[in-house]
């Protein structure tokens, strides 16, 4: 399936490319979430005369994660206490979600979405560095710190 890309998508593409992917990420995910229209004669011909418009909000979307990762950057280490055994681990694990709420308390707005933790849900106490991608090409680390409840 063809389709054009109306925002740059991790692995994909950039904004205005037209690429080949499978009908079912087409069907299901690009198109529905607005990422990416069927490249049709009619719709390129209609993505030509809004490429403009496009790009310049696609710009305004980059300003507004630049500034959220140097608020990021200013937070230093988020220290979260959590009930834990004697070796170190959790009662429970600290997901996504979790992460993203104590970010958030911490003065910065992120989703849950933006948080990428490739080995799964924290169980450990220790230090970490937790990934955040605020835009396609935005990517800011921010240092938590596991530690027992006293």
């Amino acid at each position: 399936m063809d389709i054009i890309l109306l925002e740059k998508v991790r692995n994909l593409g950039g904004l205005g490319e037209k690429v080949k992917v499978k009908s079912g990420y087409g069907r299901n995910y690009l198109v529905p979430q607005g990422k990416a229209v069927y490249a049709t004669v009619d719709n390129i011909k209609k993505f030509e005369m809004r490429r403009a418009e496009l790009e310049k909000s696609a710009a305004v979307r980059q300003k507004e994660a630049e500034v959220r990762l140097q608020a990021l950057s200013a937070l230093g280490v988020i220290t979260i206490p959590v009930r834990a055994g004697d070796e170190g681990k959790l009662f429970g694990s600290l997901g996504t979600r979790d992460i993203a709420v104590i970010i958030t308390k911490a003065g910065v707005e992120v989703q849950k979405s933006e948080i990428h933790l490739p080995a799964g849900a924290l169980r450990r106490t220790g230090e970490y560095d937790i990934a955040v991608e605020l835009y396609s090409d935005v990517n800011a680390i921010v240092k938590i710190n596991i530690i027992p409840e006293a």
